[in-house]
This record gives C-alpha cells, sequence and structure tokens, in this order.
C-alpha cells in the first residue's frame, strides 16, 4: 500500500491511495496543472491512476476531478446527487455512481462509501479494502458519529481531519455565524475530537496517518503534531508513521 496527501486544506484537497492493482486520488480540488505537478514531485504517475473518488462536490475536493478523468480517460467515482449538483465540474467526464452505505467493486478493490456529517448534498467518507488490508479517508466531518468510527476501524492507513484548535477559532477574525458553522455537526473536527476519535481507532496494525484538512487561520501544524504526540505517548498499541497535512506542497510517500 502507498498514501499520500498532495493537498490538504481549504484551498485543495488531494489524496492518492494504491493498495493491491489499484490506484486512484481522492478528490481533485487544486487545478490539473498543480494536481500533476504535485505527482511528479513524489514520483507517481498521473498515467497509472484508474480513477478518481469525489467526497462532496465543494470546489476544495472537486475542481478538477472532471478534467483529470478527461485527460487520463478515468472514471469519475461519485454519488448521484453530487453528479447532478456538480454537473459543471464532471462535464463529458465519464462517472460511475454510487449510492453512500453500499460497497461497490472497482478493479480488485471494494470502495465503501459511508455517509457523514457536513454542509454538502451528500457528504462521505471512503473505506477501500482489498487483499493487502483497508485504507480509510474521512474529512469534513461534522461530528464523529459511531457509524464514522466503525467504519474507520482497522484500517493500516487513515486520512483524519484535524480542522482547527478550539480557542484559536473562539478568540480568532472568522464571524460568530462561520465560527459556528465549523464548530457545528455540519462543519469540520476540532484536534481535540481528532485525537478522541484516534484513541477510538487504534490498533495494532494501523502503520500510516495523515492529520488532514488544518485550518490556516484557526489551527497550526504545530497543534497537530502536539495532537499526534499525545495519542502516540497515551497509548502502547501502535506507532504509526505521521504526516501533517499540507495545503502547498505534498507529503511523504508513504509505503507500507
Amino acid at each position: 500500500m502507498k498514501i499520500c496527501s498532495l493537498a490538504s486544506g481549504s484551498k485543495g484537497n488531494c489524496l492518492y491511495l494504491e493498495t493491491g492493482e489499484t490506484r486512484v486520488l481522492i478528490d481533485v480540488g487544486l487545478s490539473l496543472r498543480e494536481t500533476l505537478g504535485r505527482m511528479e514531485a513524489s514520483a507517481l504517475d498521473a498515467g497509472h491512476v484508474h480513477a478518481v473518488l469525489v467526497s462532496h462536490e465543494h470546489i476544495d475536493h472537486i475542481r478538477s476531478a472532471g478534467a483529470f478523468s478527461r485527460r487520463f480517460k478515468v472514471p469519475v467515482i461519485a454519488s448521484h446527487m453530487v453528479c447532478k449538483k456538480a454537473e459543471k465540474y464532471l462535464h463529458k467526464a465519464t462517472v460511475i455512481e454510487f449510492e453512500a452505505g453500499r460497497a461497490l467493486d472497482f478493479r480488485d478493490i471494494v470502495i465503501d462509501p459511508f455517509p457523514i456529517t457536513h454542509d454538502a448534498c451528500d457528504p462521505v467518507g471512503f473505506i477501500l479494502e482489498s487483499r493487502e488490508g483497508r485504507c480509510g479517508s474521512a474529512t469534513d466531518l461534522g461530528i464523529v458519529t459511531r457509524l464514522v468510527t466503525e467504519k474507520l476501524r482497522g484500517c493500516r492507513a487513515l486520512n483524519l481531519e484535524s480542522n482547527h484548535d478550539v480557542e484559536m477559532l473562539m478568540n480568532g477574525p472568522y464571524p460568530w455565524d462561520l465560527k459556528q458553522r465549523i464548530k457545528s455537526r455540519h462543519g469540520h473536527l476540532s484536534n481535540e475530537e481528532s485525537l478522541e476519535l484516534l484513541h477510538e481507532l487504534a490498533h495494532a496494525g494501523l502503520e500510516a496517518l495523515v492529520m488532514a484538512h488544518l485550518s490556516e487561520v484557526n489551527n497550526h501544524p504545530d497543534h497537530v503534531v502536539a495532537t499526534t504526540e499525545s495519542f502516540l505517548r497515551d497509548q502502547d498499541i501502535c506507532a504509526p508513521r505521521i504526516v501533517i497535512g499540507d495545503q502547498y506542497r505534498p507529503g511523504a510517500v508513504m509505503e507500507i
């Protein structure tokens, strides 16, 4: 398995996952040119990607999904509602539609899109399962539901939101209604909430962890490093390799 965060944050998200014989991108929220540049810098061949998975229709997740699909003649895998809502981004792209909560087979993997709470039309997280095990991705999480926790159990690799520090958010420059939206069940996960979820998900087979979707205004990488250090210190079940997702440069390619 390989996992690489090519971009993570409100200006664009893109995650590379390779499992078994299949290589996918989860979301393409950068321009196509920037996406290809970051893949080249990470020694990842865009021409060998088999599909683009779309978690929801916000532009920082779908900006170039259609363009990538058209350029490399690979399908976009997204929900029916997202395809309708984001038709202008997916124009003339080959589309495979799914229904949240129903797994689908694709090449040698099973893709399990599970519903999450966010202010989008049909947002999902993803589990990808193959002979090599499970990979999970869950960002833009308003709250951690019981379903989210159960779906993410047993993953070898995780891409998990750690969006904001609550104190920085509440004392920061955002207007009150935006602060409330971020903290709501339809917003984003705080560092503290992410840490609680990590303790629920700790198991001996967790080998790679991307802390994702950090706010540039309401968070700082040092705070998220402290979160992960606390996680590693407070349990002796696992010691995954950890990358802090970055908005402006790709992270390391973690091979497990």
